[in-house]
């Protein structure tokens, strides 16, 4: 099979001739139809995440049909369609896992990084952390919301029951939670890179009451804010247009350093707060939501030889909405 390979942090992804991998009895191979690009993907391949397995191919964000099925696989069938998001493995009897937190354990793989991922014709995957998708949404559609999808909610649940909700920072993950906030009535505020009006017509476009840069005034003061962009100082600019006890979401896995900021920004029972990971919980309750509302995702194709390129382009903020490789 076609596969691109990371060898070398910091270093472009090579396009390879490589094995099928083998499938063990509690997994399933799976044809790969498409797969998403992430933030995250970009934060393994330029060396941001300190523990990957090298060689390996990267991506998360995966869409496709189950080509074969291990012996004690029960879930599914060949066929199926599937989706493979960036949890892969849990212990399943630590504290975390015992208590629905399964997305702190301790000894969680993640797809992409701990485990080969999507940049790829074909995968293997755990049949327990494998979602079924329904077929009435295409391949490339589908594939942004196993982790922009799915992040985005969990992140958003963290909110609670704000109304007037900021976003910073606004791609795949935003432009996907800013319709399951609309559908749940609240009002999404965007906040962009300085004079980027393009994802400010963007945010507008699916949804937004109002776009600015990232250090406008909204005309409110915001209930909650979740920061999608990995920038540290996006935290204190949050803070300032934050209402008493009001929440600041980080929602990346990777974050540059947060500057120092006054006390009083913080003072009144604001709080800021990560999200890690996600659960599968988390993904079947999303999936489910996404088709009702539904969700529709905005994405641009790229093929697999092109991963770099698509990496490139996320890197420089050239993309509207998700890019996604489609094998």
């Amino acid at each position: 099979m076609k596969a691109m390979v990371l060898e070398v942090p910091a270093r472009p992804l090579r396009l390879q001739e490589i094995d099928i991998p083998e499938y063990r009895p509690d997994q399933v191979l799976i044809r790969i139809r498409a797969c998403a690009v992430c933030r995250t993907d970009l934060h393994v391949v330029d060396g941001e995440l300190s523990e990957p397995k090298l060689p390996l191919i990267p991506g998360h964000e995966i869409m496709g049909d189950i080509a074969a099925c291990g012996g004690n696989v029960e879930r599914f069938k060949p066929g199926d369609r599937v989706g493979v998001p960036w949890l892969g493995y849990t212990c399943g009897h630590c504290r975390y896992c015992r208590s629905g937190h399964e997305n702190l354990c301790d000894k969680a793989r993640f797809t992409g990084y701990q485990l080969d991922g999507g940049y790829a014709e074909y995968t293997v995957a755990h049949q327990s952390f494998v979602f079924p998708v329904s077929r009435a949404i295409h391949f490339v559609d589908a594939a942004p919301l196993l982790c922009a999808g799915v992040i985005g909610y969990r992140s958003l649940k963290m909110t609670g029951d704000a109304q007037n909700l900021g976003i910073f920072g606004f791609g795949a993950a935003a432009h996907i939670v800013t319709q399951v906030a609309n559908y749940e009535g609240r009002r999404v505020y965007a906040f962009t890179r300085a004079g980027d009006t393009g994802a400010q017509a963007f945010a507008r476009e699916m949804g937004a009451v109002w776009a600015g840069g990232a250090h406008d005034r909204p005309p409110v003061l915001m209930d909650a804010a979740i920061i999608y962009a990995p920038a540290g100082e996006l935290v204190p600019a949050a803070l300032r247009i934050l209402v008493k006890g009001g929440v600041v979401v980080c929602a990346g896995i990777h974050m540059s350093d947060i500057p120092a900021f006054p006390y009083a920004i913080l003072w009144g029972e604001r709080m800021v707060r990560s999200v890690a990971n996600l659960t599968r919980k988390d993904g079947e309750e999303f999936l489910e939501l996404a088709a009702n509302i539904p969700v529709r995702t905005t994405t641009e194709p790229y093929r697999l030889e092109d991963a770099n390129q698509a990496l490139d382009d996320l890197r420089a903020g050239k993309l509207k909405g998700a890019a996604v490789l489609v094998m």
